[in-house]
């Protein structure tokens, strides 16, 4: 079988993620005791109907979850079964806002305040992180990207499945995207922003557009990115990278990061793979 092991921190989309695997007829079973694991599968894998696929959530919830995981993955390995585990994890501050919307109590602590329940769910899972197989910040995902990043690892997994690249530009101004694999900085061209005829204008404006590109060093930087990429698409593919995610930032996030993104975008439209672009600060000013 393959089996996942979903764990991380508390607030950090776990569920979100074991209902994208429910929805891709993924076995699911919550709060587990991490000693029940190897008898679960046993079961699961004699059982009449045939389960291929299995995703196992273990945190601070369970009992010494935090005492001989090491041994029961290895158990469960050495039974012939592959085994992922998926660390969830985000921000201090996203969690406490997080916390703080659905109003609930941090399960890591019986009293005290939600930043110290953090605190202590960081120190407990630091070794179970350190034997994760991916690590997943959801400090920047709303609900649907982190079910489609989810559906994407889980898929890109199987092998055969096409790359799936999210290409965005932001403003360093807004701060930077922390799920991006690759960081661009474009600040170096020539700024749009101080043309009093082309700033009101985002990087989707034809002037605007043209005003980037027709400068020498627009053209040997893009020349030169998509060289890099040229290089390290193979490297990914081969290393089983399912999702990539690509920033471009420029100071705003407006302009010069618009029109990079959207070249960009050309080229990998001629790759095989699936592309999703987005302009995150577009329309921030």
């Amino acid at each position: 079988m393959r089996i996942l092991i979903i764990t991380g921190l508390s607030g950090s989309g776990k569920s979100t993620a074991v209902r994208a695997l429910e929805d891709e007829g993924f076995f699911c079973q919550d709060n587990l005791p991490v000693a029940l694991f190897p008898t679960f599968v046993d079961l699961v894998d004699n059982a009449k109907e045939r389960i291929r696929d299995v995703a196992l959530v273990m945190d601070i919830r369970g009992r010494d979850f935090n005492k001989g995981f090491e041994k029961v993955f290895q158990e469960i390995t050495e039974a012939g079964h592959l085994v992922d585990i998926l660390f969830f994890d985000a921000t201090d501050e996203v969690l406490i806002r997080r916390f703080s919307e659905t109003r609930r109590r941090h399960p890591a602590i019986d009293s005290g305040s939600v930043p110290e329940g953090i605190r202590s769910e960081r120190q407990q899972l630091a070794g179970l992180r350190s034997f994760a197989t991916q690590i997943i910040d959801t400090s920047e995902l709303n609900v649907h990207q982190l079910k489609g990043l989810v559906i994407s690892l889980v898929k890109g997994g199987e092998g055969g499945r096409e790359m799936t690249v999210h290409l965005q530009s932001f403003g360093y101004r807004f701060g930077l995207p922390l799920e991006s694999d690759l960081v661009m900085d474009v600040r170096f061209l020539p700024n749009p922003y101080f043309i009093p005829e082309l700033k009101e204008f985002s990087g989707l404006d034809p002037k605007v557009r043209a005003y980037v590109l027709k400068h020498g060093e627009t053209g040997e930087f893009l020349t030169k990115f998509k060289e890099l990429l040229e290089f390290l698409l193979p490297g990914y593919k081969r290393e089983g990278k399912s999702y990539l995610t690509i920033s471009i930032g420029c100071t705003g996030g407006r302009h010069r990061s618009v029109v990079i993104a959207e070249e960009i975008r050309d080229f990998f439209k001629r790759k095989q793979l699936n592309l999703k672009v987005s302009h995150r600060d577009m329309e921030k000013g």
